[in-house]
């Protein structure tokens, strides 16, 4: 697990031997992620990221699993052009991942999610283009599917964002598409994610996602703290099964020219069924969790049809739910240890 070096050799074989990469938002939780797997898959990876989410800017705080390949990290924002361009040079592929990525977060400050999100996805999008990339792939959202009761969400409906941040996601899709289709030889692939977890997934921020922060929570004796009644459910996905699926799409033989492509596991569970599982792994009988009102702009219920990533890319989860999460509060739970 952790997606090791075996696991991704295993799978991905010399598939990025010597191909240089750009990740941005490298140094980030799936980024970092995906900078380690391609690192120990022999590629060139250039990582770059404003360390606005975490990390010490050496990547020493990935452990080892980063720092034994060819990674460097450069410091900055997709909103500067020349240092994006440099970052981009005689790159083969682009993993974009760098975005503010809260609901709650762009509700408060929309327009800086429309900079960081829209006109940074531009630059990336022109940066590669000058640069001769092969194929960018777009860490896309499932918020993209709104508030729509249909379950389960497959790429065919329409998008109808109810927050600033799905909206920006959406702007992106759009943009990928437009390019693949003016630009012939830049292909692109939004890879819309759906509730995504894991280790090293950011606990402190004020719109943690929801394992971490009842994970955070859990293991520190205080009760987690549910917003809404606890019955809405989500197609929570490990972040080893988001990294397969951006491989398994830069490797694509046949052009994608923009498509949508959900990843997930095409399983729901409800966050009253998470809470239950963390508190059994706390083995603390006086944890109870609490409530507190449902947040703007959150959707009900979320689950993922994942038959286009099967057909398109070859794709299906190489994590369940129940793994994934034991692996993830171990880790967690790691991090409360005295070093």
């Amino acid at each position: 697990m952790q997606g090791s070096h075996d696991l991704w050799r295993s799978l991905h074989h010399s598939a990025f031997a010597r191909t240089k990469v750009l990740v941005t938002g490298g140094a980030g939780f799936i980024g970092s992620h995906l900078a380690a797997a391609l690192a120990g898959l022999g590629a060139t990876v250039v990582a770059l990221d404003d360390l606005s989410g975490g990390g010490d800017g050496d990547f020493g705080w990935l452990g080892a699993e980063a720092i034994t390949g060819d990674i460097s990290l450069i410091r900055g924002s997709i909103l500067d052009k020349s240092l994006l361009e440099r970052a981009t040079a005689d790159c083969r592929y682009v993993f974009h991942q760098a975005a503010l990525g809260s609901v709650p977060g762009s509700i408060a400050e929309p327009v800086r999610y429309y900079d960081v999100n829209c006109t940074g996805t531009m630059n990336v999008l022109e940066a590669a283009r000058a640069a001769g990339v092969q194929r960018i792939m777009f860490a896309a959202s499932a918020s993209a599917y709104g508030s729509s009761e249909v379950l389960p969400k497959d790429e065919t409906m329409s998008a109808e964002p109810i927050s600033p941040y799905a909206a920006t996601k959406v702007a992106g899709e759009a943009f990928l598409r437009a390019y693949s289709a003016s630009y012939g030889q830049l292909d692109t692939v939004a890879l819309r994610y759906f509730n995504i977890f894991g280790p090293r997934q950011n606990a402190n921020s004020a719109y943690a996602a929801a394992i971490a922060a009842f994970a955070t929570a859990a293991l520190s004796g205080k009760s987690p703290t549910i917003f809404g009644d606890g019955e809405q459910s989500r197609d929570f996905t490990h972040v080893d099964n988001v990294v397969h699926a951006n491989l398994l799409a830069a490797r694509s033989e046949r052009p994608i020219r923009g498509e949508v492509i959900n990843v997930a596991t095409g399983q729901r569970v409800t966050v009253n069924q998470l809470v239950a599982e963390v508190i059994t792994f706390c083995r603390d009988p006086n944890l109870r969790p609490t409530h507190a009102p449902e947040r703007a702009g959150d959707v009900r219920h979320s689950l993922a049809d994942i038959e286009r990533a099967k057909q398109w890319l070859g794709y299906a989860p190489i994590v369940d739910f129940r793994t994934g999460l034991t692996e993830t509060l171990r880790w967690y739970a790691q991090q409360r240890r005295p070093r």
